[in-house]
């Protein structure tokens, strides 16, 4: 399964409860299309850069969760088609790569030097055609 970020920004004009519905509809969206929820944070109330709907703020949160592929499409069809929902966006969230040994104090990863074959082979594969600059414009 993949890691996404969806942010919502919800009307304002909300009560809470209906708040609390919609992020229990969208978290059962995610369950529904085999996925999982990691985190949910509200943002809180912030002002919008353009008014939507003839509203200048939304109430923003975050929603960190796994699923796989196919259940995002889902999951935005409701998110579209929802009252509530001013605008939503999902983005994939890239994983940080975890190297099981070859760190230094400050956690970055060791990197040998290539040998000497291994030189030679890249420079093999470059066509010097290529690596010469383009000949001079002909009148």
């Amino acid at each position: 399964m993949r890691r996404y970020e969806l942010m919502l920004v919800l009307r304002p004009d909300l009560a809470d409860d209906k708040v609390q519905a919609s992020l229990e509809r969208t978290a059962r969206a995610i369950a529904a299309g085999g996925g999982q929820i990691v985190k949910q944070a509200p943002w809180g109330r912030r002002r919008l850069a353009y008014p939507i709907d003839h509203h200048r703020e939304g109430s923003y949160y975050v929603v960190l969760f796994e699923a796989p592929a196919t259940a995002i499409a889902e999951l935005e069809r409701g998110l579209m088609i929802s009252e509530e929902v001013l605008r939503h966006l999902v983005t994939r969230v890239e994983r940080p790569v975890r190297a099981a040994r070859g760190r230094d104090v400050e956690g970055d990863v060791e990197v040998e030097p290539p040998s000497d074959d291994e030189e030679l082979e890249d420079e093999a594969l470059i066509d010097e055609s290529e690596s010469e600059a383009a000949p001079a414009a002909i009148d």
